[in-house]
């Protein structure tokens, strides 16, 4: 049975990849990040006060301790949490107050989760986890630079770039808050792609070892075979992985739910980005190659 030409569709890969990116950066400018308090100066309550609650009754007990312009959505498996952002960092005072009206309001309430960023702290944050994913970005094309050659280094970066940015665009387009569990997230699905596509690239400089190109149709039937012989390990991979991200997105408590959905959606795409466009841009710069070579 022949299999499907992976290689020579590359550039409708690339097209959608394309595509993809224009309307993750668009959906980005337009929509903006919703930034979590982790990277943004104020406070985020979490109060677990009953389904069924009426956004307008919490925002009167905020109102009444003069905590305006308070943002209100719901969380958890029925709706029984209020989740309110503030612009602003309430005192010790405030917050017991706080506690307090809330308890009032709602007496089969559960002392509420209050955390309170700094400007300087949400600026450090900001910066630091900006800093994490340069260095693994620099990390990977020195690796990958020393174990293959450049142009896998560059293929692989490129390819995880582009990972990132349709992550972080679909947040944006559904307006899904971004904190540090996210980012840890963004970092653990660029260790599992990298580790992936070094996978296909290995299997490739094998066998380019014991081949003697001379086309550059010779050289897109290698790397298909390459990606095909690999497909089963990169699919089991990515399979697993979500299983394990998707019980996590279904089953675990609201803090870690942002980061097993960024995981879950990430890994699809970074396994589909290892196949489709890590190897595919290889094989187009080394073609080039050939032909200076000829």
């Amino acid at each position: 049975m022949k299999k499907f030409d992976i290689v020579r569709k590359r550039k409708w890969f690339f097209l959608v990849s394309l595509i993809l990116a224009v309307a993750g950066v668009i959906a980005m400018l337009t929509m903006g990040l919703n930034l979590g308090t982790d990277f943004k100066a104020g406070t985020r309550v979490q109060a677990q006060v009953g389904s069924g609650f009426s956004h307008a009754e919490v925002a009167k007990v905020f109102d009444d301790l003069g905590l305006k312009e308070a943002n209100i959505t719901s969380a958890g498996n029925q709706g029984e949490v209020a989740v309110v952002r503030l612009a602003q960092k309430i005192t010790p005072d405030q917050e017991a107050k706080l506690k307090k009206a809330l308890k009032d309001k709602y007496p089969n309430a559960l002392d509420p989760e209050i955390v309170s960023v700094d400007p300087e702290v949400a600026r450090e944050m900001s910066t630091k986890a900006l800093w994490a994913l340069i260095a693994a970005s620099v990390g990977i094309i020195v690796y990958m630079a020393i174990r293959f050659e450049y142009r896998f280094a560059l293929s692989g970066v490129i390819s995880l770039l582009q990972v990132v940015l349709l992550v972080v665009s679909i947040f944006a387009l559904f307006q899904i808050e971004i904190d540090l569990p996210f980012i840890a997230a963004i970092l653990t699905i660029v260790g599992y792609s990298i580790h992936d596509t070094i996978v296909i690239f290995d299997r490739i400089r094998e066998k380019m070892k014991f081949a003697k190109l001379k086309t550059k149709s010779e050289l897109e039937d290698l790397v298909n075979e390459s990606l095909w012989e690999t497909m089963n390990r990169s699919i089991n991979t990515i399979v697993t992985v979500v299983f394990a991200a998707g019980a996590l997105w279904l089953l675990g408590g609201q803090a870690i739910r942002n980061f097993s959905l960024a995981l879950l959606i990430g890994l699809v795409i970074g396994g589909m980005s290892s196949i489709l466009i890590a190897s595919q841009l290889w094989v187009t710069w080394r073609a080039k190659s050939l032909k200076e070579a000829k």
